[in-house]
């Protein structure tokens, strides 16, 4: 029996170490990951990333497939197999059975497979209402399903399903059940948290108890999300006793998911010290390969995994950066093979901008510096998204701009039809004096021109030059919601040339800026 402190819970036992302790993982993303609503992983899939798991990112084992599914199926667990034998991993490939003797097994050696992870029932309840037998039974039918594959020379782990909620109501069946089952060869004692219902405490205290009372024995935890605890829940089973944890690549699996291996692994490492084979390296572009196969995105403020968590964006975190390092932690992106970036919005400051400047390898004064960061944050305020690609466009909108403009554009309204005329109702500022006019045309640009022309009729001395090319550039990444470059080169009266840019969201918004740059540029 395990010892307990004051307040009557059981001690966790005291772990005895040389150096760094080693604590494995296992990914179950191909097995329980498919139970993600709308995830079915094709066969080709899932030999990528087996090979990519235990290849390229060195997990300890892998949970590919439950045994039965479909021939095609075990036809994904052969390959998986093959390959891995090949490569000295086929003892980390691990396919989930059922207590049904020699059925499952069967299954898995058809497939090549050398380990069964047998789904046992965890708690009576399940025991009794599900199968409808006895715990004696149920046992009895276990010990056959061992030695069958044993027989088979098969490895043995065992799940202990809805262990979490068996040790709670029903403590007695789950200490008999693993009590009937520690001589009879099993790898691994697998106690899974099947609902998500643990807390940490709770973790503490059952895990404890468990490595307490059969400290021989080989015990993993399998954690659940629903409650936002799997991390929390790992690292309690961890300092409980447990050296073997499941996890997922991005969280997948049914309902919440499961813990997520990014989290899991740097938590264990960073906060706890412990050992691991991970290569960190290939975290971020293993978690790119799963949302490809499995459609499923993790959001942009996941931990170590999200698009933005490396983005520094308040222009004070900016300059302490790079003053001095002051907001850069442990947690760094290039152990990720990532880098970190600095916002460029209506929060951003001068270091922001040097930062990506640098980044960019672009030098500019302190006074265009000053022009570019009043555009950035115009453009934010605009609540447009403004990216490191963005800039050369900004910069060159930017350099060639006046400081002083006799014709701005205030406001404009664009209508299309397919097959139809386009219609802008545009509102431009001369000298100060405000003129509204509507134009028509074939495509939004033209009836901005249409527009343009009537209100310039007024002004001998403001004319539109004479277009010769209009070009639109993106930066690379093809986003949508990128900024376009209008880039339109015109004819002037003593037959030279000149070309002027235009800036924003929408290309004919930016082919607007472009051409009232031309009208101010020849302006008299």
């Amino acid at each position: 029996m395990p010892q307990n402190d004051q307040k009557g819970q059981p001690k966790a036992p005291i772990q005895k170490q040389q150096g760094k302790r080693k604590v494995s993982l296992m990914d179950t993303t191909l097995r329980d990951g498919e139970q993600t609503q709308g995830v079915s992983f094709a066969p080709g899939e899932k030999l990528s990333l087996a090979q990519a798991l235990l290849g390229r990112l060195n997990v300890d084992r892998i949970e590919v497939a439950s045994a039965g599914v479909s021939q095609g199926e075990q036809e994904a667990v052969k390959k998986i197999n093959s390959w891995a034998a090949s490569n000295g991993h086929l003892h980390k490939v691990e396919v989930l059975g059922f207590v049904d003797v020699d059925r499952s097994v069967d299954w898995i050696t058809g497939a090549g497979g050398k380990v069964i992870n047998l789904l046992a029932k965890g708690s009576e309840k399940h025991c009794l209402t599900q199968l409808r037998q006895q715990p004696e039974q149920h046992i009895e039918r276990i010990k056959q399903t061992i030695e069958y594959a044993h027989s088979q020379d098969v490895s043995v782990n065992i799940y202990l399903e809805d262990w979490s909620n068996g040790y709670v109501d029903s403590p007695d069946y789950v200490y008999n059940l693993v009590e009937s089952l520690r001589k009879c060869r099993v790898d691994h004692f697998m106690l899974p948290d099947t609902l998500g219902v643990m807390s940490p405490s709770e973790v503490s205290t059952a895990i404890s108890d468990m490595v307490t009372r059969f400290p021989e024995l080989n015990f993993d935890f399998h954690p659940h999300n629903d409650y936002g605890l799997a991390t929390a829940n790992v690292m309690a089973a961890v300092n409980a006793g447990i050296n073997s944890i499941h996890c997922t690549i991005n969280c997948l699996g049914e309902r919440a998911g499961n813990a997520s291996l990014a989290e899991v692994s740097v938590v264990l490492r960073d906060k706890m010290g412990i050992d691991l084979n991970i290569n960190e390296k290939h975290i971020v572009d293993i978690s790119q390969m799963v949302e490809s196969f499995s459609g499923k995105f993790v959001a942009g403020n996941a931990p170590i995994l999200g698009r933005d968590v490396f983005t520094q964006t308040a222009g004070i975190h900016a300059d302490g950066d790079k003053k001095g390092n002051l907001y850069v932690t442990k947690l760094s992106p290039e152990r990720f093979a990532r880098k970190r970036k600095y916002a460029l919005g209506k929060l951003a400051g001068k270091a922001s901008l040097e930062n990506n400047l640098d980044e960019l390898g672009i030098k500019l004064s302190v006074d265009d510096q000053k022009k570019v960061l009043k555009k950035v944050i115009e453009l934010g305020d605009l609540k447009q998204i403004v990216t490191s690609e963005d800039l050369p466009f900004i910069i060159a909108d930017v350099l060639e701009s006046r400081d002083s403009q006799r014709v701005v554009l205030v406001d404009c309204k664009t209508s299309s039809q397919l097959n139809g005329e386009s219609e802008t109702r545009l509102v431009v500022s001369i000298d100060g004096k405000t003129h509204t006019e509507t134009g028509q045309g074939n495509g939004a640009y033209d009836a901005f021109v249409d527009a343009l022309d009537d209100i310039l009729v007024q002004y001998s001395e403001l004319n539109r030059p004479k277009l010769l090319d209009y070009q639109v550039h993106i930066p690379k990444g093809g986003k949508t919601n990128a900024l376009t470059e209008a880039s339109i080169t015109w004819e002037l009266g003593n037959g030279g040339r000149m070309t002027t840019r235009g800036v924003d969201s929408n290309q004919v918004v930016a082919a607007m800026y472009a051409t009232l740059k031309a009208i101010n540029s020849v302006a008299k």
